[in-house]
């Protein structure tokens, strides 16, 4: 057993969660983080050494030498390269999981199983019917699990969103949403590409946040059929380098995304879009127009956002939600919403192999 640690009273860890609505803001939330990548780096802990509302206790990888170093780097007392070990022997409040996709629901089961209030990054796990499982032990713990879509926390999208919801843009008819990255064709993309840890290629790194955003933008409609291709290397193992799907939902709202890992031009291409039946809107860049007296105008909003980029406000905006819930002053997303994105993906991945489309 390697790392440091520190043990709760008489040598062991009180697994009996705490109630952090009663201890309000004077208590934070004693956080262990597993993973050390570089979404943790570059998004999650600059955020976290800021917020008050969180205590860093413990950083997690199998690389101990690497979570070493970015303990020390960021304060966090305690370093292991075994999860079981974190959650033995500190006292904690949550984790943040950000190991490769392959792992989330067992290290969810396990942080569930010691009380902990989970945020996992996405996805929640590589099939619905392991999502289900993670949900029955979420309502029987009584905890709270939230899955890190941060995109449906950019400001562009929560200011579509509320035209949507306000009824503004009329029905939604359809969204279209793509997500092209920029990398050298001999970029490395470490376990992403390895099926047995990734589950999928381009279509899930990608295309389930893009999924999700266009399920979120669109007013979560039900799916009923899905029609995808995707391209990738030849080889059984190799994942899928890009991807297009398209989705008929049940209202006859259609959804289409598109993704790529080696998109060919100048950076990367990240956008989406909706059309209703009076108005239409988009994201980077923010636009919403509606039809008045028979008139398009454009109604975008104006200098209601702060100078924080898009990315760093989506991470802030999603953190603020976690804690929120764990207080009881909002609910959680629906974890519903994550089995339904996760069967649209089988469904994608399914209509890719058969070459045909897949009704759900």
């Amino acid at each position: 057993m390697t790392g440091s640690r520190r043990s709760g009273p008489h040598g062991r860890p009180n697994l009996a969660p705490r109630n952090l609505e009663l201890e309000g803001a004077q208590a934070p939330v004693r956080l262990g983080i597993i993973g050390t990548g570089a979404i943790v780096q570059v998004a999650h802990l600059p955020l976290l050494r800021k917020t008050k509302a969180v205590e860093l206790v413990a950083l997690c990888d199998t690389d101990l030498v690497k979570a070493r170093a970015l303990a020390e780097r960021s304060a966090i007392p305690n370093v292991y390269d075994d999860f079981e070990d974190l959650l033995h022997h500190e006292q904690l409040d949550a984790v943040l999981v950000a190991t490769p996709n392959h792992l989330h629901e067992s290290h969810i089961q396990a942080a569930l199983s010691a009380n902990l209030h989970v945020l996992i990054e996405k996805p929640m796990a590589l099939s619905s019917a392991a999502a289900q499982r993670i949900i029955k032990a979420a309502d029987k713990r009584g905890r709270v699990v939230m899955v890190g879509m941060t995109h449906r926390y950019r400001p562009d999208v929560q200011a579509v969103r509320s035209f949507v919801q306000a009824g503004e843009l009329g029905e939604i008819t359809s969204v279209r949403a793509s997500w092209h990255l920029a990398r050298p064709a001999r970029a490395p993309l470490g376990w992403r590409e390895k099926r047995s840890e990734s589950g999928g290629g381009a279509m899930l790194d990608l295309g389930i946040t893009m999924i999700d955003l266009a399920m979120f933008l669109a007013g979560n409609p039900a799916p009923a059929r899905v029609s995808a291709s995707l391209s990738r290397p030849s080889g059984e193992r190799a994942v899928e380098q890009s991807g297009s799907a398209f989705v008929v939902c049940e209202n006859s709202a259609a959804i289409f995304v598109d993704v790529t890992w080696r998109h060919i031009g100048e950076g990367e291409r990240f956008g989406a879009g909706i059309r209703g039946s009076k108005g239409s809107a988009g994201i980077n860049p923010l636009h919403v127009w509606k039809e008045i007296h028979g008139m398009p105008h454009d109604v975008s909003p104006t200098g209601s956002f702060s100078r924080e980029n898009a990315f760093a406000a989506s991470f802030r905006a999603q953190w603020a939600h976690f804690l929120a819930a764990l207080a009881g002053r909002v609910a959680a997303p629906s974890l519903d919403e994550q089995v339904q994105v996760l069967q649209v993906l089988e469904a994608i991945y399914k209509s890719d192999a058969d070459g045909r489309d897949v009704l759900l």
